[in-house]
C-alpha cells in the first residue's frame, strides 16, 4: 500500500493510554445493574446477560497470560479510528500471549456468517496504524438476528478456536451483539461477545458513554470545511451558504460544528420538534435573520442544517405518515393518473392539516413524499434535499417581501452536504487514543471472562494517562421500542438535549451570531504541537463535563 508522507509518519504515533491499562490489569465490579426502562421485559429476553456489574480496570500485581484466539467485526458506517480499535485489540491479545491470534471478518457481520475471514497479522496490523476508514477488512450492514446466523458463525468459531468475537458497532450493532452475547450463553457455548461504542453521529452515548468514537474527528472534519465557506463567504460577501452535514436521527454533529465555527444560523432538529415548528416558520426566522443582515448591508452567510430535520418537523411527520398509510391502501388508483391530477388526488384524500401542510412545499418535494417508496413503503427522506428546500423557500418569501417593501437586499444561495468527507478521516489524537484505548479494554474484558458487555472509557476530557477504562453491561442501556411494527429491544439512541450544556451554551449566543458576522476558522486537524491545539476533546464533551 502506498503512503503519503503523512501516513508514514503518523504510523509512528504510539497511542496514549490509560494509567489502569498501561501493565497487567485485574476488575473492580460495582454493583449489579438494570435496563434503562422496560426491566422486566429486558429482563425476560436476556437473562444470561442481564443485572451484570460495571466493570473497571485496575492495575495488577499479577499479569495473565491467556490463551485466547479473538474474531473482530466491523459493523455499518465508517467512523475515524476504527483501525485503532482493532491494533489496540491486537496489541493487548498478543501481550497476554504471543500465540494468541486475531481473526477479522470480512465486510462486516455477514463475514461471520458466511466464513469469510482472514488472520491479522502484525504486518497487516502495522499498515494501518492511526489510519482512517474500515478498510483493513471492509464493513457491511447485515444484522445478526437470527439462529440461523448465530450457528453458521459458530461452525468458524469453533474451526479457527475462536474464543470471543468483537463487534464494533453504532447502537444498532450493539444490540446485535448484545442478542448474539446471549444466544452462546445460554447454550452453553462458551464464546463471549463484547461491543464496542461507534458512530460519528455522537447518538450512542449515555451515563456510561461519554461520546461514541469518531464523533471527534467528523466533526473537526466537517468544522473545518464549514470554517472555510465562512472565509469564503466574509470574502466574496454575496452568498448565503446552506450547509447540510450527517446528522439523521440526531443534532450532535451540527450542534459541535456550530459551537466551533459560529455560523449565522444552525437548526436544531430537537428544538424544531419539541415547539412543533413548522416548515413555514423555520422558513420566516432564516429569512427574518437575512433581511436584518441584508439591512446592515450583509447580503452572506451560513447556516447549517441537519440531515434529519425533515423528519423532526411534527407537521411534515404527521403528512409523511398519513401519506403512507393513504398510498399503501389506495397506491393502485393513484400511479396511472398525470401528476396534476395526482397532486389533486392527494390533496383532495389528506385530512384538512395534512392537506395544508402539503400545499405549502415546493412542487419537487411534494412529488418526492408522494412517489419515492423504500422497500417498506415509506419516504426515502434522506434524499431529500433538505438544504435547498429552505434555500428555494426563503428566496420565494423574500421575493414576496421585497414586493411589500419588508426586504431591500440581495439572495443568492450556495449548497453543500458534508457526509462521506468525514467519515474515513485520519483520527485525530483524540479518537486514536480514545479507540486504541477501547481495543485494549475489549481484549482486557475478554480475558476475565466477560460478556455482553461493552468496551467503556471515561474521564475523556482529563489527559489520556487519567482516563478511566472499564465495560458495561449491554443491557443496561436498552429499553424496548416498536421497530417494523414489533417491539424490541434496541438501545436508546441519544438526541441533543435541549436542557443540556451544549445546547444552553449555543442558545445563549446564536441570536447575536445571527446578526453579527463571528465566524471561527478552525483549520484542519493537527497531529503535533502543543496539546491545547493537537489534544482537545470535542466543544460538546468539554461542555457536558464542565463542572
Amino acid at each position: 500500500m502506498e503512503k503519503s508522507a503523512l501516513q508514514i509518519s503518523r504510523s509512528a504515533y504510539q497511542p496514549k493510554l490509560p494509567k489502569a491499562l498501561q501493565g497487567a490489569v485485574k476488575i473492580k465490579e460495582g454493583n449489579p445493574t438494570q435496563s434503562v426502562d422496560d426491566q422486566e421485559d429486558i429482563k425476560k429476553l436476556f437473562p444470561n446477560t442481564y443485572g451484570m456489574p460495571v466493570v473497571e480496570f485496575v492495575p495488577s500485581e499479577e499479569a495473565c497470560n491467556t490463551k485466547m484466539n479473538v474474531g473482530i467485526i466491523l459493523s455499518g458506517g465508517q467512523a475515524p479510528g476504527g483501525h485503532n480499535v482493532i491494533t489496540g485489540l491486537f496489541d493487548q491479545v498478543k501481550k497476554l500471549n504471543p500465540e494468541n491470534r486475531l481473526y477479522g471478518f470480512i465486510l462486516g457481520p455477514g463475514g461471520l456468517v458466511d466464513h469469510n475471514y482472514m488472520e491479522l497479522t502484525k504486518d497487516i496490523i502495522d499498515e494501518y496504524r492511526n489510519t482512517g476508514g474500515f478498510d483493513m477488512i471492509g464493513s457491511g450492514r447485515t444484522k445478526l438476528e437470527q439462529v440461523e446466523q448465530f450457528e453458521k458463525g459458530l461452525e468458524i468459531i469453533r474451526e479457527l478456536d475462536i474464543k470471543a468475537i468483537v463487534i464494533i458497532g453504532g447502537d444498532d450493532s450493539n444490540t446485535n451483539a448484545c442478542v448474539l452475547a446471549e444466544y452462546y450463553a445460554a447454550k452453553n457455548y462458551g464464546v463471549q461477545v463484547i461491543g464496542c461504542p461507534k458512530t460519528i453521529d455522537g447518538d450512542l452515548k449515555n451515563a456510561q458513554i461519554e461520546t461514541s468514537f469518531g464523533f471527534d474527528t467528523a466533526t473537526k472534519t466537517y468544522a473545518e470545511l464549514i470554517g472555510n465557506i465562512e472565509r469564503d463567504c466574509n470574502s466574496a460577501r454575496k452568498y448565503w451558504h446552506f450547509i447540510k452535514v450527517m446528522g439523521r436521527s440526531a443534532s450532535h454533529i451540527a450542534l459541535e460544528c456550530a459551537l466551533q465555527c459560529q455560523p449565522n444560523i444552525c437548526i436544531v432538529s430537537e428544538e424544531v420538534e419539541q415547539k412543533d415548528m413548522t416548515l413555514n416558520q423555520i422558513v420566516d426566522q432564516l429569512c427574518e435573520a437575512i433581511a436584518y443582515r441584508a439591512a446592515q448591508g450583509n447580503n452572506f452567510g451560513t447556516v447549517i442544517i441537519p440531515e434529519g430535520l425533515i423528519e423532526f418537523i411534527p407537521a411534515i411527520g404527521r403528512l409523511i405518515q398519513e401519506l403512507n398509510d393513504l398510498l399503501a391502501a389506495h397506491g393502485a388508483d393513484y400511479k396511472d393518473l398525470d401528476k396534476t391530477a395526482q397532486r389533486e388526488y392527494i390533496i383532495s384524500h389528506l385530512s384538512k392539516e395534512n392537506a395544508a401542510t402539503f400545499e405549502t412545499l415546493p412542487e419537487g418535494v411534494a412529488r418526492q413524499l408522494s412517489l419515492d417508496r423504500d422497500p417498506h413503503g415509506n419516504v426515502q427522506v434522506s434524499l431529500i434535499e433538505t438544504e435547498k428546500l429552505l434555500s428555494e423557500m426563503c428566496e420565494a418569501r423574500l421575493a414576496q417581501w421585497k414586493k411589500e417593501g419588508k426586504y431591500v437586499g440581495k439572495f443568492a444561495a450556495l449548497h453543500h452536504f458534508f457526509g462521506y468527507e468525514g467519515r474515513c478521516a485520519a483520527p485525530s489524537n483524540f479518537d486514536a487514543d480514545y479507540c486504541y484505548a477501547l481495543g485494549t479494554s475489549a481484549a482486557q474484558l475478554i480475558a476475565n471472562g466477560k460478556t455482553g458487555y461493552m468496551a467503556i472509557v471515561q474521564n475523556t476530557t482529563a489527559p489520556a494517562d487519567e482516563w478511566v477504562a472499564g465495560g458495561v453491561p449491554i443491557t443496561m442501556m436498552m429499553n424496548m421500542e416498536r421497530r417494523n411494527g414489533e417491539m424490541k429491544p434496541v438501545i436508546r439512541k441519544a438526541l441533543v438535549e435541549l436542557e443540556g450544556k451544549p445546547f444552553k451554551a449555543f442558545a445563549a449566543v446564536r441570536d447575536r451570531w445571527a446578526k453579527e458576522t463571528c465566524y471561527v476558522y478552525p483549520g484542519p486537524i493537527q497531529y503535533w504541537g502543543p496539546s491545547e491545539v493537537c489534544d482537545q476533546p470535542t466543544k460538546t464533551l468539554s461542555l457536558e463535563q464542565s463542572k
